[in-house]
């Protein structure tokens, strides 16, 4: 069982060295609260991401509250928000006070615009990663495809895109059932 110091550590952690926020921020999650601390399976894990990005509010902190009051309750989701929140909410202060000195600085434009495709592709990765992980295959491709252009270039609202998601996720469920994953790695329907 995770202490309150350990929620703490390893948010702050998370939250001190991922540059580009939110989704830059999964693989480091990962890997600390899966891969290192053992605290979730990848599953539990991938449940806790879709059901934080779909809660309004900060990815990071959304992610931090649900693991910590997973773990601890109400004082692990506060142990986890402010171990996350701690550096960054510092490094903003600092950048608004020192905001004004550089803002015409040539080194500073320099290095933003140097940043900017890096953390793209700080971004890109987890998407990739979390379409294998969530067994998204050829089969269902589509529907994220389809997601991204009906927002892009329809502007249809993301919040219609996540109901009519789950509501096709539960008719799916309801009518083929919920399939198993045996440890061998094969599923199977139990209504098949």
């Amino acid at each position: 069982m995770a202490r309150y110091r350990d929620l703490f550590w390893a948010f702050f952690k998370i939250g001190t060295f991922t540059i580009g926020g939110g989704y830059a921020m999964i693989p480091l999650m990962e890997r600390e609260l899966v891969d290192r601390k053992g605290w979730m399976s990848r599953e539990e894990f991938l449940d806790q991401l879709a059901l934080s990005q779909s809660m309004p509010g900060v990815l990071a902190v959304n992610m931090a509250t649900g693991v910590g009051f997973r773990l601890r309750g109400v004082p692990g989701a506060l142990a986890a928000i402010a171990g996350n929140v701690m550096m960054p909410v510092l490094f903003i202060l600092m950048l608004a006070m020192l905001f004004r000195q550089f803002r015409g600085n040539v080194w500073v434009e320099r290095f933003f615009m140097g940043v900017r495709p890096a953390v793209v592709a700080l971004i890109a990765a987890p998407v990739f990663h979390l379409a294998k992980s969530a067994k998204v295959g050829w089969a269902t491709c589509w529907i994220p495809i389809v997601s991204a252009l009906l927002i892009w270039l329809l502007g249809v609202s993301p919040i219609l895109i996540i109901l009519v998601a789950a509501l096709g996720g539960f008719l799916y469920g309801r009518l083929f059932g919920r399939p198993t994953v045996r440890p061998g790695g094969d599923s199977n329907n139990p209504k098949n």
